[in-house]
């Protein structure tokens, strides 16, 4: 992503919203000549004009920093491109149905990459009336912990949220083949096949 807006962004913007540098201008209360300099890439414009030139290209102030306008296509309907994210600071976890800028607490999240479970980190299934019982072995002390357990299938996404000092465990309704995730504060993100 580019570090600031370009010239040639904001050019392409104003040209698919069927302005002239004059009408963009006058939207956002600067001269014609201001806006041909920062498409020209002889200036800049100020940080104070960022968002109010968002709004008047009708993108997100994301969009015009990063020059790539987003189209909601919906292509992650299948839930197992889910991603998690897991903020460092807070502790929050957010999921999200694909790719996704993420940030909390004033951090950008990375998304987490599921590694296969080992020994130490095995997600145990016992059959339950119409649910399983989730559990593994693990420690949960404040300092070394699962933070949480999920399950994903094409069309669905159950996450439960495990804290300091309970068990590692819970119950979900496993209906169909997916995968079952957890998260060690040591050793990051692992996955199950179910």
């Amino acid at each position: 992503m580019d570090t600031y807006v370009t010239g040639s962004t904001i050019r392409r913007l104003r040209e698919e919203k069927g302005l002239t540098q004059a009408q963009l201008a006058e939207t956002i209360d600067v001269s014609a000549k201001a806006v041909s300099k920062w498409e020209t890439a002889k200036g800049l414009p100020d940080i104070s004009l960022i968002e109010p030139l968002a709004a008047a290209l009708g993108v997100s102030v994301m969009e015009l920093l990063s020059g790539q306008t987003v189209v909601n296509r919906n292509r992650a309907g299948n839930m197992l491109r889910a991603r998690f994210y897991v903020c460092p600071l807070c502790g929050n976890v957010i999921h999200a149905a694909g790719e996704a800028v993420v940030s909390c607490c004033g951090v950008t999240l990375p998304a987490l990459e599921p590694e296969d479970t080992d020994e130490d980190h095995r997600i145990l299934v016992e059959p339950v009336e119409d649910e399983a019982f989730l559990s593994v072995p693990h420690p949960m002390t404040k300092n070394h912990r699962i933070s949480f357990l999920a399950y994903v299938t094409a069309d669905r996404f159950q996450l439960v949220k495990l804290y300091p000092e309970g068990n590692a465990e819970c119950r979900l309704r496993l209906q169909k083949s997916g995968y079952l995730y957890l998260y060690c504060n040591h050793h990051g993100l692992m996955r199950q096949k179910v």
